[in-house]
């Protein structure tokens, strides 16, 4: 749980700096803002920067998502083992 939030949180930050700095370059160069194409842009942005600035809490995400999906398999794995075992 804890590297899902540091991962969500993380990503919520490069996107919301992100939007800043495409929101000030938008006004230096138009004089006005377009919030719409200032949020896609940031998005896209956002996005390719989080892949690779963000790349160890990514892993370390999936790591620990791996890790409860194997224990769960396990666990399941083990209960229709005793189940089979009951039947019999």
């Amino acid at each position: 749980m804890k590297e899902f939030v540091v991962y969500t949180v993380l990503r919520l930050v490069v996107l919301v700096a992100t939007f800043a700095i495409v929101a000030g370059i938008w006004i230096l160069a138009a004089g006005n803002l377009d919030w719409f194409w200032c949020l896609v842009i940031a998005f896209l942005a956002s996005g390719v920067a989080s892949y690779t600035v963000l790349n160890r809490q990514r892993m370390a995400f999936a790591a620990r998502v791996d890790a409860r999906a194997h224990k769960a398999a396990a666990a399941f794995e083990a209960m229709k083992a005793k189940e089979d075992a009951k039947g019999e």
